[in-house]
């Protein structure tokens, strides 16, 4: 099993990676891959919701080619998906608002093709604004039917200078927490596949809604 994790801080070594390096490290007790994806400081267009990728349903965004394509097919190939960014006015980055709006426009299209997936979003804060950017990275899991683990407190770690989350022990508790429920989850989810198969929603109404909302 693998987890891609992506990093909406522009800042190397930042707090950001901090955290989802610690949840990492504690998937990667449980045998689980895990990859780090920087996506923080690259220069993203963002959705223009064209409504294409209904048209080709080809798994890519065919207005913008960029690394977004390619961030779009590791989530697809994944079991988990790790969300991190920075609270800025009380809220993520634009890079990472960009993917998730490209990358959830284009799985839904593809008969939502990250769903029965596992995704927990974190978040470093200085101070205040985290939870509003938590609930809204993890917004994307919902509306792509994945499946979100809880943790022992919302999944954020306090620092605003490099290295100082390192310093909260109850935010490092927590990534660990999350870690492991994370992994629990994907185990369970893994050895049902076979005998419970993951629920054949249809949702062909709710997409052409979002079809029309695209063309209109």
């Amino acid at each position: 099993m693998k987890v891609v994790a992506f990093n909406g801080s522009p800042r190397k070594g930042g707090n950001t990676e901090t955290l989802l390096k610690r949840v990492c490290d504690r998937l990667e007790k449980h045998g689980i891959e895990t990859e780090i994806i920087k996506i923080g400081g690259e220069l993203l267009s963002g959705c223009t919701a064209c409504g294409a990728c209904f048209k080709t349903q080809n798994m890519s965004c065919i207005i913008y080619n960029d690394d977004v394509n390619g961030w779009i097919k590791k989530m697809v190939e994944a079991d988990g998906i790790l969300l991190g960014s920075p609270t800025y006015f009380s809220d993520m980055t634009p890079e990472m608002k960009t993917l998730i709006d490209r990358a959830g426009y284009v799985t839904l299209a593809n008969g939502s093709a990250l769903k029965g997936k596992v995704g927990a979003a974190v978040s470093a804060v200085r101070r205040g604004g985290s939870i509003n950017t938590i609930n809204s990275m993890s917004n994307f899991f919902t509306i792509s039917q994945m499946i979100i683990p809880g943790s022992s407190y919302w999944n954020m770690g306090y620092g605003a200078a490099r290295g100082e989350s390192e310093q909260d022990v109850e935010g490092m508790q927590t990534m660990d927490n999350l870690g492991e429920n994370m992994a629990w989850i994907m185990k369970c989810i893994d050895a049902a596949k076979a005998t419970i198969p993951f629920p054949d929603n249809d949702r062909s109404q709710q997409m052409n809604f979002i079809r029309t909302e695209a063309e209109s």
